[in-house]
């Protein structure tokens, strides 16, 4: 069984902000980008699913206009 760990920290703590520039600093462009669109996904879902959003929206504004 896998335990749920969670840790509070300060985000004012000026080493933990240092420690996390540094990371991201030494990643690739490609791989920060790639980090970016895997928490855009968990965020927002699949495009799939946004692209769906987006037919409903224009549908019902289309039923608003007539």
């Amino acid at each position: 069984m896998i335990k749920k760990v969670a840790r509070v920290k300060d985000l004012n703590d000026k080493k933990l902000l240092l420690d996390d520039l540094n990371f991201w600093l030494s990643k690739s462009p490609k791989e920060r980008v790639e980090a970016v669109k895997y928490l855009r996904r968990q965020f927002h879902g699949s495009s799939e699913r946004l692209q769906r959003v987006a037919r409903v929206t224009h549908y019902v504004k289309h039923l608003k206009d007539q």
